[in-house]
């Protein structure tokens, strides 16, 4: 029975010890060097810290952070990849948050910290892995630890502007590494392409499916994501079988065509998650690589992952003006939609909050109480017993077979010239629309207007009369703004406060 992670790293170790675990552009380590690394660095690190005690990594996204977190892990402890690209406000924020003792980092980073404020300890990876092994501490550490002890910390934002971490413990990633890899079928022989940075949990959906199966995790560069034939290149020469990327990084490609320069043809599995997958996207990577296995992932930080998939068939015809549902729950979660009278909602297209219960469910808020209890609750379904229940802010609706569908964001649903309008049906709408690439619709509150930007081709007294066809009038946007590209956040996501910023300093300087 597998209850901890490092029973994952140990396994492939002794069954595959020279196959290749890590690499990126400069450095390569087998599952051998990683164990030995993790376990050197584990016990330099039991001599600073207690079981259970926070590891920030200031490090970059490289083949080499991943021997430091699983040194953390070593020793008993969680970790935390701080990006070292971070304002030193945030990256003390952060810090403070965790109540740190100390910062794990390279030397060369040893100036920067000093910016952050940081009181505790600063400890070079360059040394650290340099300590011998400690054998018996590391197994004392070991028999103490549970699979509910944390594993990481993933920090977002929060609506105060205070970073929140989310803490997801071992049986978490366990429970859901066991049944990902099973009903999508990973196998020692795949490469997994690495998109995401290592402060967001997609990550999690590379590094331990990997570990568990032995597979090669592949650290692709993030300036390869701007350079579309470097990708491509990298996606073939190092014959990556599998992709789990944000929405936003497969646009890049399809956006600006990159297939009439390269097809990886070693690539059989396509996933993606994040943001809702525009078809006509999706459909010129199955024209390109039409016997993958493409899925529409669905899922919050705070439930490890994704909650629910679901399958693309190979032979189903999908419309530019279809939406993915967002598929069947995985096993051993259950997600459902609550109305606000937090009544269970069946009929088809009734809005209703998505809400998940499960072994999934993060540990809640790290050292933040009051926001735990907000959206990690008791189930609200249950009176008999306790249970916990994690409210998404998702929005969602069933259709007529019962298929589940994501419709929007809670913050994103408005009050308009009296109507109840969720911004989501517009940006599917218009997305649907021949010539427009990418959409992003924001509400612009103080003069109550719908703001429409987007990349493509047409102008807006076009997008007007196409919108008519397929909207209500009052749905559609009272402003188009047409732009280069869209802004993304570093987890791949539109980024919305970045639009609204930009326009709104274009009007103050007419």
């Amino acid at each position: 029975m597998v209850q901890n992670v490092l029973d994952y790293l140990e396994a492939s170790a002794a069954s595959c010890p020279q196959k290749t675990a890590c690499e990126d552009l400069e450095d390569s380590y087998t599952y051998a060097e990683v164990l030995h690394n993790a376990r050197r660095i584990g016990s330099a690190l039991l001599e600073e810290l207690p079981q259970n005690a926070p590891v920030p990594v200031l490090m970059e996204k490289e083949a080499w952070t991943l021997n430091v977190f699983m040194g953390a892990v070593c020793a008993g402890c969680f970790y935390t990849l701080v990006e070292p690209e971070l304002p030193a406000e945030r990256i003390g924020s952060i810090l403070e948050t965790l109540n740190a003792q100390v910062l794990v980092t390279s030397r060369r980073r040893e100036r920067q910290i000093q910016k952050t404020g940081f009181t505790g300890k600063i400890l070079f990876a360059e040394d650290l892995v340099q300590h011998e092994a400690d054998e018996r501490g590391l197994a004392k550490r070991r028999t103490h630890a549970c699979d509910t002890d944390p594993l990481y910390a993933i920090f977002t934002s929060g609506s105060t502007g205070a970073p929140k971490g989310v803490v997801v413990c071992h049986r978490s990633v366990i429970d859901f590494t066991e049944h990902f890899t099973a009903i999508f079928g990973f196998e020692r022989e795949d490469v997994i392409g690495g998109q995401a940075p290592f402060d967001f949990d997609v990550s999690v959906k590379d590094i331990y499916p990997a570990m568990k199966v032995g597979a090669t995790l592949e650290v692709i560069p993030k300036k390869f994501f701007s350079v579309p034939k470097k990708l491509l290149d990298f996606l073939d020469d190092r014959k990556v079988t599998s992709l789990t990327w944000a929405v936003s990084a497969l646009c890049i490609i399809s956006m600006l065509k990159g297939f009439r320069y390269k097809v990886p043809s070693s690539i059989r599995r396509v996933m993606f998650s994040g943001e809702v997958m525009p078809v006509k996207h999706l459909n010129y990577w199955r024209e390109y690589l039409p016997e993958a296995l493409y899925v529409n992932l669905y899922g919050p930080t705070e439930i490890t992952c994704n909650c629910t998939y679901y399958r693309i068939d190979k032979d189903q015809v999908l419309s530019e003006d279809a939406q993915l549902p967002v598929g069947e729950a995985f096993p051993n979660e259950r997600v459902f939609l609550l109305d606000e009278e937090d009544q269970l909602v069946r009929e088809a297209g009734r809005l209703g909050e998505i809400c998940v219960v499960g072994t999934a469910l993060a540990l809640g808020y790290y050292r933040n109480e009051e926001k735990t209890r907000q959206v990690f609750v008791q189930n609200p379904l249950n009176k008999c017993y306790p249970e916990l229940m994690y409210r998404t802010g998702d929005l969602g609706r069933y259709d007529e077979q019962g298929d589940l569908y994501y419709v929007t964001r809670k913050d994103f649903q408005i009050k308009h010239m009296g109507h109840r309008i969720e911004l989501g049906e517009i940006e599917a709408a218009f997305q649907s629309l021949q010539g427009i690439e990418r959409v992003c619709c924001i509400y612009d509150e103080p003069n109550t207007k719908i703001i429409g930007f987007y990349v493509g081709t047409l102008e807006a007294k076009e997008i007007i009369r196409r919108l008519t066809e397929k909207l209500p009038r009052f749905m559609i946007p009272n402003i188009f703004h047409k732009v280069e590209y869209m802004p993304v956040t570093k987890n791949g996501k539109i980024d919305r406060k970045s639009l609204m910023e930009d326009y709104q300093k274009q009007q103050r300087h007419g």
